[in-house]
């Protein structure tokens, strides 16, 4: 089973239902808050801020058992009061960021202790043990520890793979252990020796559950080859398997599977009393949904099982300008009567939980909820021993909010009553207003605000009214310090929807995309410290984020594409040049000799002799010179001859030759 390399998408906030009754939800927020809600009245009972919520921040919750019988035993006066029930949970364990293990008491209100010493990196997960109450932890580090929760020491440490150790699964009887990294092992827990390993996940194994198919009672359940069972789940996988621990034939694949719709988030199971009975189980995928399979483990099912049960939550959008809207379901649990569901739904700050009873009957099930009104019913908003800070009469006040139109205050306009004394002298509403400076002055004096604070009023005013004409008028400026200057004038209730109208018109046309780019670099560079307090930030900054990642994407390409063009234009620019180069190659002067075409022929007949015969030739010819030079004499002889005697027959002569 070959690990993916770690979670791509970001993990979401860790939480934990207590057992059995389901009465109890142990919630932890992206800011490092930690609230447990009552699930009967969907109250708040407990927030608790650790110390070191920022840099250790919370990545496990797991709840340790119940100590209500263990009360009831110590103290004999409970004899004559009513028995306390086993499900009362009290202490919260916290796994953090930097390896630290938490122990809350809910009931005191405090921190119990601290686990120290075991992991040097991030807990992944926790587990505690139902018989001998000690607590199994595992670790990025690669190792498990085993830890004594009476000296909060470490009992036992062992590499439980070579890779991180993601989940950890603590067998019924508590004699065996599961661990998922690399490959899922099995442990006993006596000698630490891996049993047996599991593989058949294409990514890293994230979760573990074991199932006991029959009564906890049943003693042969342990010793049953078919009776023992556990659920993995893997990274970014839509499926949960089912595996079987006990099996003769030891089959290295799963018996079957659960199709999801994304990947799990939330898991909970119901097990079944009985043989006969169904396994009941709610899974809460990524996107929202809430999936309820029921299936009878009877052997191997070679295809994928679809949910019973599909169920969304939406708003009710009875308004004409409103639609309706999809709700996330962050967590589900099953009660013991197998029919009521515990839903957690909304944002990590302000959840809505609710008790909801299913028919699984029916294939889809859609509830509609007014989340807004629910929130605001819910939320406390009851605030006491408010005390009035004593203001001197020499400070001054300064609110908050756009300068020049919430300057400082006077301090002696401001009275810790709203009641005027007897006999006190009235102030007008002129000076009342003088001292609160509302209009900005009509002469600026040296040292008096900038001429970039009409841009912040104007785009305060332009996001308010959602006026385009007066947010074209200030975006259209290429400025970069005016920008910057105008940016950090806003209020800050106005950043989010600042980057909402920036996302919007950053899909525009590619011109005004240009500048909107500048706006936002401005935005994110002055009010990343606001920005990072927001506990929705993700979802605000969604819209963003996927744009710009979208729009990064193409850049590798239309790199590569801007360089094979270069390419292209720099050979054929080349190519024409050189056409150009061969089509000019004309002689701009040309040089002839005086010879004549006969001296030239001479001279080319010359020239074709060797050079090692230049001076035979020359004796040669002045040797013909002079055979001419006689042979023309004796021509002339001749010649003279035949004008002197005319009556010479020339057929004689031939013949004397």
């Amino acid at each position: 089973m070959a690990a993916a390399g770690g979670v791509c998408e970001p993990l979401p906030p860790p939480s934990a239902l207590s057992p059995h009754n389901r009465d109890l939800l142990a919630l932890s927020g992206l800011d490092g808050r930690i609230q447990v809600w009552d699930t009967r009245i969907g109250g708040l009972t407990l927030d608790y801020v650790p110390s070191a919520h920022l840099n250790a921040t919370c990545t496990c919750l797991a709840w340790a058992p119940s100590r209500g019988i263990q009360e009831s035993h110590q103290k004999k006066r409970r004899k004559s009061e009513p028995i306390v029930r086993d499900e009362q949970y009290d202490l919260l364990t916290i796994g953090t960021a930097t390896g630290t293990i938490l122990l809350y008491s809910i009931v005191k209100g405090e921190l119990q202790s601290k686990l120290v010493g075991g992991h040097d990196n991030r807990v992944n997960c926790i587990r505690w043990h139902q018989d001998n109450g000690c607590l199994y932890s595992c670790s990025e580090d690669k190792f498990i520890v085993e830890w004594n929760t009476q000296t909060y020491k470490v009992k036992c440490k062992w590499k439980g793979d070579t890779s991180s150790v993601s989940s950890l699964c603590i067998s019924p009887d508590g004699k065996m252990l599961l661990s998922a990294g690399r490959t899922i092992k099995l442990w006993d827990l006596e000698t630490k020796a891996v049993t047996r390993q599991f593989t058949g996940h294409s990514s890293a194994v994230t979760s573990l559950w074991f199932i006991n198919s029959r009564p906890s009672g049943d003693s042969t359940t342990s010793d049953d080859p078919t009776g023992l069972y556990f659920l993995s789940a893997a990274v970014n996988e839509r499926f949960i398997s089912v595996w079987q621990v006990r099996s003769e034939k030891k089959e290295k694949k799963a018996l079957l599977s659960f199709t999801l719709s994304e990947a799990p988030v939330s898991v909970d199971l119901a097990p079944s009393d009985s043989k006969e009975e169904p396994l009941k189980l709610a899974v809460v995928c990524r996107d929202g949904q809430l999936h309820l399979f029921e299936h009878v483990l009877n052997g191997n099912y070679k295809k994928p099982l679809a949910p019973t049960c599909t169920v969304q939550m939406a708003t009710s959008g009875n308004d004409e300008s409103s639609t309706p809207k999809p709700i996330s379901i962050l967590s589900a649990g099953l009660c013991p009567d197998r029919q009521t569901v515990v839903l957690c739904y909304g944002s990590t700050t302000f959840p809505v939980i609710e008790k909801v009873v299913l028919k699984t009957d029916q294939p889809h099930i859609c509830l509609v909820r007014d989340i807004q009104k629910t929130v605001t019913l819910r939320r406390d908003v009851v605030v006491t021993k408010v005390k009035t800070p004593v203001v001197k009469a020499d400070a001054n006040v300064l609110v908050p909010g756009i300068p020049g139109h919430s300057a400082a205050a006077g301090a002696s306009i401001s009275r810790k009553d709203g009641k005027r004394k007897p006999g006190g002298q009235e102030v007008s509403i002129e000076d009342r207003l003088g001292a609160m400076d509302i209009d900005l002055p009509k002469v600026q004096r040296k040292g008096s605000l900038p001429q970039t604070d009409n841009f912040s009023v104007l785009l305060v005013q332009g996001l308010e009214s959602n006026d385009a004409d007066i947010l074209n008028k200030v975006f259209q400026t290429k400025n970069d310090s005016l920008i910057k200057k105008t940016v950090a004038r806003i209020p800050v209730y106005t950043v989010i929807p600042l980057v909402h109208e920036l996302t919007k018109r950053l899909q525009g046309h590619p011109s005004s995309a240009i500048l909107m780019v500048r706006w936002i670099k401005a935005v994110l560079v002055v009010h990343a410290s606001y920005l990072s307090t927001l506990p929705d930030l993700v979802p605000q900054l969604g819209a963003l984020y996927q744009l710009m990642e979208s729009r990064v994407k193409t850049l590798q390409k239309m790199s590569r594409l801007n360089g094979k063009l270069y390419l292209v234009i720099t050979q054929v620019t080349a190519s024409e040049i050189a056409q150009k180069v061969r089509v000019n190659q004309e002689a701009k002067l040309v040089y002839e000799e005086e010879s004549s075409e006969e001296s030239g022929g001479e001279e080319e007949e010359q020239n074709t002799e060797s050079d090692d015969n230049w001076e035979e030739g020359e004796e040669e010819a002045e040797d013909k010179s002079e055979d001419s030079g006689e042979a023309e004499s004796e021509d002339d002889m001749n010649v003279d001859k035949v004008n002197g005697d005319s009556d010479v027959d020339l057929g004689n002569e031939s013949e004397e030759e």
